[in-house]
């Protein structure tokens, strides 16, 4: 993959294209938390492949750029009372975001309200003046077609079942991203509940620009877990024939 420094003679959403992109994220209560150990967990998705990285909060992020030369798509988890909104939620994340030199910022932009009333359009208005290119958070083609009319640059599917009007399924939104690419006159990347590389492949044939995968690559304790159900489902399984026979 190209170094960031080469990809800034070109698009560098366009050299994206087809590529994965690694979420390296951890929250204070997971055992990898921390920026020294995402910063080796975003080194080890280099290692493998990876086209850019995703990541959150500032110190992660310097952490990161001091350890790989590969594209940032940031943001900051906040959470603020008066609104469920987390992702890049205010003008002050974003502020943040441009100082610590990410390359893309990506912002919530589902259709509820934000903290402090600030207005998502606002928000998409700071990030183009700065220069970063600007990635929609999105939970529904509506609110698709909307971060596009305020301008940005390109959307992914993050936010698809995590709002309450949005499809709560446990597979990726396959029809949000078949219709989001249809009509999406800006690249659309393919983001939640990627939990196979097969799945990945299904959605970069259906068109995604590219696939962001987060805890099926880097959330260990998320992955064993996805083993240990299966071993006790089979074990279930085979325990309820035995049952079955003994009753002849």
């Amino acid at each position: 993959m190209l170094a960031v420094n080469s990809m800034k003679k070109n698009n560098l959403i366009q050299q994206l294209k087809g590529g994965l992109i690694v979420s390296c994220q951890a929250l204070e209560d997971e055992p990898l938390y921390g920026p020294a150990t995402m910063a080796k967990v975003a080194k080890a998705a280099h290692m493998g492949g990876a086209a850019a990285i995703r990541a959150n909060s500032v110190v992660d992020i310097q952490a990161i750029k001091q350890t790989v030369n590969l594209p940032i798509i940031g943001i900051i988890k906040e959470e603020y009372p008066d609104s469920e909104v987390f992702i890049t939620p205010t003008k002050k994340e974003i502020e943040q975001l441009i100082d610590v030199g990410v390359e893309i910022i990506a912002i919530d932009a589902t259709a509820r309200k934000r903290p402090n009333n600030e207005q998502l359009e606002d928000l998409i208005q700071l990030i183009k003046e700065s220069g970063k290119y600007i990635m929609a958070d999105i939970s529904t083609y509506e609110e698709g077609m909307l971060a596009i009319e305020y301008g940005t640059d390109c959307l992914s599917t993050t936010l698809s079942g995590y709002t309450n009007y949005s499809p709560q399924i446990e597979a990726p939104d396959y029809k949000l991203i078949k219709k989001l690419v249809e009509y999406s006159p800006v690249p659309v990347f393919a983001e939640g509940r990627i939990s196979t590389p097969e799945q990945a492949r299904k959605l970069l044939d259906l068109r995604a620009h590219a696939v962001v995968v987060g805890s099926a690559i880097t959330r260990p304790q998320i992955i064993t877990k996805r083993f240990v159900d299966i071993i006790k489902e089979k074990e279930e399984e085979d325990e309820q024939k035995r049952a079955r026979k003994s009753k002849y």
